[in-house]
């Protein structure tokens, strides 16, 4: 797979319908208005352990973004790859302050939240605690992010229409993937959080968030 695939000229996203870190990445590259080519990963079927798949992603994590012979396995660093290599519409603004943030709520999103509940986690939670217990864990980590960034945003005083500023930058790009699962997923009430919720009705209303959610992905259940 890897090598059979790596003289294909469009850049290649391998990604699982349902994971948040996926959905990052493809908000990212239809912001960019990059063609790709999706390439579906079923994690609960553990396809990520598949040999093949693990020479590109050593992690066996989604996404995976493959241009050339280049791949990059994380999301934070595709954004950036793809900030880098097709700087309009930027995801970073001029302004160091403001762009400082971006990377603070972005990181806020990937390093304090999402880490702490993937699939791994909850299945060691519920193995070794008991049955259901992932859910009240999941919980709890969004909720002191979220409770995080919603203080972070107001005391900066920097949200316009979107999280800072009237453009959509890279901590929407995290963001909104975040705040939707938080919402279909976790049940979160999110009347503790108004910045985020108003975020979240900006997102379902622009096309290039709109074409990344979980269920208008081709690998996604007929039925969601």
């Amino acid at each position: 797979m890897a090598e059979a695939e790596a003289t294909t000229g469009r850049l290649r996203l391998y990604s699982y319908w349902r994971s948040s870190c996926s959905h990052r990445a493809r908000i990212a590259l239809n912001l960019k208005g990059v063609d790709y080519e999706y390439k579906a990963v079923n994690l609960l079927k553990g396809e990520q352990s598949d040999p093949e798949f693990v020479k590109l992603n050593p992690m066996k994590f989604v996404p995976a973004l493959a241009d050339g012979d280049s791949v990059i396995g994380d999301s934070y660093a595709i954004a950036l790859y793809l900030e880098d290599k097709y700087p309009e519409p930027p995801l970073l603004p001029q302004d160091l302050q403001k762009k400082a943030l971006n990377h603070q709520i972005a990181s806020i999103v990937a390093s304090g939240i999402q880490p702490l509940h993937n699939l791994t986690v909850l299945r060691f939670i519920d193995q070794k605690v008991g049955a259901g217990e992932s859910v009240l864990w999941t919980q709890q980590q969004i909720e002191r992010g979220f409770t995080a960034i919603e203080n972070l945003i107001q005391l900066k005083g920097c949200a316009g229409k979107y999280a800072t500023g009237d453009e959509v930058q890279l901590a929407d790009v995290f963001l909104a993937p975040r705040i939707y699962a938080a919402i279909e997923r976790t049940k979160i009430d999110m009347s503790n959080y108004p910045t985020l919720a108003r975020l979240h009705s900006e997102y379902l209303a622009h096309p290039a968030f709109v074409a990344a959610l979980p269920g208008r992905q081709p690998d996604a259940p007929s039925s969601f």
